[in-house]
């Protein structure tokens, strides 16, 4: 142990990792107010929040186990050397929580119209169909409801395999480290290579069928795509570390550029086409705007419409009516006409 807990200075990956903690807090809190302001989730895939989340758990995980023994040296050394040289783990950690914590605000936020189904009545006239709400959910909310348990049973259920190891070794260090703890350690490692390998292509596929941004945030992936060549740096150059925990992060870094250049391409253009992210009118208005008609008067666009409508049903019934009606209207004015004609020439003649 005292070997072992000789503390290791490295005074170029603390900076670079205390500045990687900064850089991934700032990162992540452009996605988290995006989705807050929008008051929506919509445009993300829940495959991709799955893979992220749990890809982001083994990668913890396995360096957790990868540095276990580092870990338990802060019982002999001080506050700073032990801060110091588990700061890998607290920068997974912190990673691990920020991204995680989109998946929550996914499910928060989730677009209200899109948790059931909808049913289309036709109303056999002119007026437009009428969408009517069943409690029925949608596929796709069942899907994120589905797959947040995963994350959330994953998560519980590899924590508890990596600390029931770890209990019953007590000495997994490098040197005399046990057989079933290594292959468990590279198990973690490649599942979150392999997860974060597969991350991506959901939403890339997703993203690439909306033809929209939707909520992802660019500002988020144009800070994340560079930070992810130094988050390798950082990770790759800490001790007791190898590929299975660095190379997770590298090929996420790589899938996430991808999806960043789509995203600017889907960006320019609704710029041409005058939508929002969203895929609605920018000069579209969601409240209702008023119709002048004179200088103190003023009338809804609805309930004009709705006038506008009433009148024009009225007047075809009306004309419907006239129209069965003018023919005997005109044969009693003819008759009425004829009754005054012949009044007065009797009473001329009397006259006379």
């Amino acid at each position: 142990m005292s070997e072992i807990c000789v503390p290791h200075h490295d005074y170029t990956a603390n900076v670079l990792t205390g500045l990687l903690c900064i850089g991934i807090t700032v990162s992540y809190l452009p996605q988290h107010r995006r989705i807050i302001e929008a008051k929506s989730s919509e445009g993300f895939s829940p495959w991709f929040l799955l893979l992220g989340s749990t890809s982001s758990a083994s990668g913890l995980l396995n360096m957790i186990v990868m540095q276990w023994g580092i870990v338990k040296c802060c019982r002999v050394l001080s506050v700073g050397d032990c801060l110091e040289s588990t700061a890998g783990i607290f920068q997974l950690s912190l990673q691990w929580f920020l991204f995680v914590m989109i998946l929550v605000l996914y499910m928060i936020y989730y677009p209200p119209h899109l948790k059931f189904v909808e049913v289309e009545l036709d109303m056999h006239d002119s007026r437009p169909p009428h969408h009517i709400k069943t409690p029925v959910m949608s596929d796709d909310w069942r899907l994120s409801i589905i797959l947040s348990w995963v994350v959330f049973l994953h998560i519980v259920s590899i924590t508890f395999v990596t600390f029931l190891l770890l209990g019953t070794n007590p000495s997994p260090d490098a040197p005399q480290q046990e057989r079933q703890i290594s292959i468990w350690a590279t198990f973690l490692g490649v599942t979150a290579a392999l997860l974060s390998a597969m991350q991506y292509i959901p939403q890339l596929w997703h993203t690439y069928r909306l033809k929209l941004v939707g909520a992802l945030s660019i500002k988020m992936m144009l800070m994340q795509s560079p930070g992810s060549i130094f988050m390798v740096l950082s990770i790759a150059l800490r001790p007791g570390t190898n590929w299975t925990t660095w190379i997770p992060y590298a090929v996420a870094g790589a899938l996430q550029a991808t999806l960043l250049t789509m995203c600017l391409f889907w960006r320019a253009r609704q710029r041409r086409l005058g939508i929002d992210d969203f895929g609605k009118r920018k000069d579209d208005v969601s409240s209702p705007v008023s119709v002048t008609r004179g200088p103190d008067e003023g009338l809804l666009v609805e309930d004009a419409v709705d006038a506008a409508v009433e009148t024009d049903v009225r007047s075809l019934v009306d004309d419907e009516q006239n129209g069965e009606e003018t023919p005997l209207l005109k044969q009693g004015r003819q008759s009425g006409d004829g009754h005054r004609v012949g009044g007065w020439l009797k009473r001329f003649i009397r006259r006379r």
